[in-house]
């Protein structure tokens, strides 16, 4: 289903009595967009681990990082975002259409709370067009196959395929095929960008973060740089190749760089030959 501009805000079932892993990071990110339980399962990571919204934050501006060299380096001027959460600015599409104004980005997400905030995802400059997908990550046939993706992307022209911080709460043997699936169906020349959460750099913080995780029912599964690297298998890894978040092109913004021990999540760059 696509939400257009003019649609109502949906009516939709939030689940507000269980923590939900985009409301958890929204809640870390200071959003406002998150309820009890999400903010629950936050504050106990935070009291343990008093730096990990200084992670959040890394996690996300990595994501504006690769956007920058995907348009900028890359000339990619098609993104599917799966797993977008919720809104919070800039989202990847102003970052592309500030590069690209006529760059096309589908966001892909089953969290009802981002679909019920989905027209600040629908800001397309007029150049350029952003649809939004109510699907999963699990169900890589049902997305591909969705009318406002296919209205959006040319599938004959590369894509870049954005997997920002949701890969960690699906198992190996889940995800290799979704993500593999995903990318058998795009053209030569498209990219995967994706971030996965890891306990190499930091593994007290991230032990903690991750059975607070549990507690709440969420799950999750923190990677080696080995496991992380088994996503890139048969692609062409761009500079610098599967490195710390905070590593990763740190060049691209103006924000703090924080220490390897202050971040859990490796991202990584690679095109499909």
């Amino acid at each position: 289903m696509k939400p257009t501009w003019d649609d109502p805000i949906p009516t939709v079932d939030l689940q507000t009595d269980r923590a939900h892993p985009a409301r958890v990071y929204d809640y870390m990110l200071g959003g406002k967009s998150n309820f009890a339980a999400d903010r629950e399962a936050g504050e106990k990571i935070i009291a343990e681990w008093p730096g990990s919204r200084d992670s959040a934050r890394a996690a996300r501006a990595v994501m504006h990082r690769m956007t920058r060299r995907l348009a900028e380096v890359h000339g990619i001027r098609q993104f599917l975002d799966i797993g977008t959460g919720i809104p919070s600015a800039p989202n990847l599409h102003e970052v592309a259409q500030g590069i690209t104004p006529a760059s096309r980005i589908v966001y892909v997400d089953n969290d009802p709370i981002v679909l019920a905030h989905a027209r600040a995802l629908l800001t397309s400059t007029p150049e350029g067009r952003t649809a939004y997908v109510d699907g999963d990550l699990r169900d890589p046939a049902r997305l591909l196959a969705d009318p406002a993706l296919r209205g959006t992307l040319d599938l004959a022209r590369p894509v870049a395929l954005t997997l920002i911080n949701i890969v960690h709460f699906l198992s190996d043997e889940a995800v290799h095929p979704l993500v593999a699936q995903l990318m058998d169906a795009l053209p030569s020349g498209s990219l995967l960008a994706l971030t996965a959460g890891t306990a190499d750099s930091a593994p007290e913080q991230a032990a903690i973060a991750s059975q607070r995780y549990r507690e709440a029912g969420i799950e999750n599964h923190l990677r080696t740089h080995a496991e992380v690297e088994r996503f890139f298998v048969g692609l062409e890894l761009d500079q610098p190749g599967v490195v710390l978040i905070n590593r990763w092109h740190p060049d691209l913004d103006d924000g703090p760089v924080l220490k390897d021990h202050e971040v859990m999540a490796y991202a990584g760059l690679a095109r499909k030959p």
